[in-house]
């Protein structure tokens, strides 16, 4: 007990140690592996617990529900996924590079957290939380509107021919994104030498 007069506190009460190093970091890995792997509705919270590690509890110390451990997870990806492109792109020399360099890293970036990523392209849409949903929006336009930039800059430097803006950066997101259909990681060729077939195919056109 404090003396009378002692600006002494009784220290606050910091609730359950986690049980395992960084777990909230790997309860999210987990998540992505299982969602991607079963979806969203195939997932329990009881199966996320058995494969952390830990108990169903411990999970709800970092996450009050499902939902939010998956919409975490999308805005986690998408601030990954933009910073990942934004410093591929910095140092390119010029807008072929640029537009090169921001494929390429979009699809090593897609690789590299493959769970992760396919569990943000279909639950995206399925996003309730309205802050989160505004943070998603926000990064996915900021990484849409890079691309943008690349595209009308290499248009003003007569690097590229004049297209309509938007719809060939939807384009160039669409062949990168479909990739999460097709590609799986460790089978064969890296997801960049696609994006680079890609960019090649699109930079020089079917002309022989």
């Amino acid at each position: 007990m404090a003396a009378p007069g002692s600006t002494e506190t009784k220290p606050k009460r910091q609730g359950r140690p986690p049980t395992i190093e960084n777990a909230r970091d790997r309860i999210l890995d987990d998540a992505a592996r299982l969602f991607a792997r079963d979806g969203y509705d195939g997932t329990s919270l009881g199966e996320l617990a058995t494969s952390v590690g830990v108990t169903k509890a411990a999970i709800y110390h970092y996450f009050p529900n499902k939902k939010e451990i998956y919409e975490v997870i999308i805005v986690r990806t998408l601030e990954g996924l933009r910073r990942h492109v934004s410093q591929a792109t910095g140092a390119a020399s010029g807008p072929e590079e640029a537009l090169a360099r921001f494929m390429t890293a979009h699809a090593d970036f897609f690789e590299d957290h493959y769970d992760g990523f396919l569990t943000m392209l279909v639950g995206y849409g399925g996003m309730e939380n309205v802050v989160m949903i505004a943070e998603a929006q926000k990064l996915r336009d900021e990484h849409e509107q890079a691309l943008r930039r690349i595209i009308a800059d290499g248009m003003a430097k007569g690097a590229f021919r004049s297209v309509d803006i938007d719809v060939t950066s939807r384009a160039v997101l669409s062949m990168l994104n479909w990739m999460v259909r097709w590609f799986k990681p460790g089978k064969g060729r890296r997801a960049a030498s696609f994006a680079q077939d890609y960019y090649d195919l699109m930079f020089g056109g079917l002309r022989g």
